[in-house]
């Protein structure tokens, strides 16, 4: 059986070119702002925002790999860095022995809320500013649209 490929057409080619030039550059720009301003890579601080959101302040190192879009062993890992700078620390979970539990530290909420407004503002500024009220609800269909095509089970 011959499997034929559905080549991108001209404009299908430009949007995705496109896409990927302006995703790209928006996330290194903005995990480069947070390097220097919070000494932080941006998947770390997609980590202790998730603690930060989570009841407790805490989540079992699972469902915050799942939440963080990340596999287990890369979040092991990042949750290793953060406990050496005293922002996450490990519990055993109570009712799984072979379970973790990440907890946000004082540190670790003091260091995300001082890192949140600049970050935000580079938000702001390298995304929703560049956009007309319209472009922003026709992103955000389209991130909704795209993100439930690509999670579902």
């Amino acid at each position: 059986m011959v499997v034929m490929t559905r080549w991108l057409n001209p404009d299908e080619q430009r949007t995705w070119r496109a896409y990927l030039t302006a995703s790209r550059a928006l996330m290194d720009t903005l995990d480069r702002e947070l390097q220097r301003d919070a000494g932080m890579p941006h998947a770390y601080y997609e980590i202790l925002v998730r603690l930060s959101e989570a009841p407790g302040r805490q989540l079992r190192m699972s469902d915050l790999a799942e939440a963080a879009n990340s596999s287990r062993s890369r979040l092991s890992h990042a949750v290793a860095r953060l406990e050496a700078a005293g922002w996450v620390r490990r519990e055993d979970c109570p009712t799984d022995r072979r379970g973790q539990i990440a907890v946000l530290t004082d540190d670790g909420f003091a260091t995300l809320a001082a890192a949140a407004p600049g970050h935000v503002e580079g938000v702001r500024r390298h995304l929703f500013d560049a956009l007309s009220p319209a472009q922003i609800d026709q992103l955000r269909r389209i991130s909704e649209t795209l993100a439930e095509h690509l999670t579902r089970s």
